[in-house]
């Protein structure tokens, strides 16, 4: 079956949002989201050559682990995401194992996606999409923010959610209103990020093939090293 991308998966999506959601309901998500686009130049983030630094992750399945165990033999993808119940991130972790996990024995890289969400709600999408990958809590989003990838819900955006009984503080259990923006990081076994992607708009989300590519000139500049 041909692979379908994830642009199109949520272009898909999107279509379907203006068949069934109220035009209000609409304009306030893509409100969020184009002001997120539009201020991303603005603020100071992670950036490629920058040393990602320590920072404990909690494990769904394992517990505690700190990140520097988890780049130290293998470069390390991290894809952060929203939460275990957030449709886009539905569509972009199953598209991550079927497209992405699959390519990374191969060049001897492991793969993590992380989220604030507290570990005991956040499992929920690794046993749903039976994800072969590890996945992970940020507590208190404190890489996420360290490395200038969080947002919070815009007023009415706030509004809407609580109007609709789902502050996401509640769903998330971290009772705040911020959440990562979906961002795919490189990790080279020094610590040093090799690629960044951010994606402000949590409807544009970065290929698999993309991620490929940067574990394979991780691989061609040790090559060149050695050689």
């Amino acid at each position: 079956m041909a692979m379908v991308s994830l642009s199109e998966q949520f272009r898909q999506l999107e279509a379907e949002r203006e068949r069934n959601w109220s035009p209000e309901a609409l304009r306030v998500n893509r409100e969020q989201r184009r002001r997120l686009v539009a201020g991303l130049g603005d603020r100071r983030r992670v950036q490629v050559g920058d040393l990602v630094g320590p920072a404990t992750l909690i494990d769904v399945v394992e517990g505690a682990v700190e990140l520097g165990s988890l780049h130290a033999e293998k470069p390390l993808v991290l894809i952060f995401f929203r939460f275990a119940g957030c449709p886009a991130c539905n569509i972009a972790l199953p598209h991550y194992e079927r497209e992405l996990a699959p390519g990374l024995p191969a060049r001897g890289a492991r793969l993590v996606a992380v989220s604030p969400q507290l570990p005991g709600r956040l499992a929920e999408i690794r046993d749903r999409h039976a994800l072969s990958f590890a996945v992970a809590t940020d507590p208190g989003n404190a890489l996420a923010t360290r490395l200038g990838v969080t947002y919070e819900y815009d007023d009415a955006s706030r509004t809407a959610a609580i109007a609709a009984g789902r502050p996401i503080g509640d769903v998330t259990g971290t009772g705040t209103w911020e959440l990562p923006m979906p961002s795919v990081l490189v990790i080279d076994r020094e610590g040093i990020v090799r690629f960044a992607d951010i994606s402000p708009d949590w409807m544009d989300r970065t290929e698999a093939s993309s991620i490929l590519a940067a574990l394979d000139a991780i691989a061609d500049a040790d090559i060149s090293r050695v050689a």
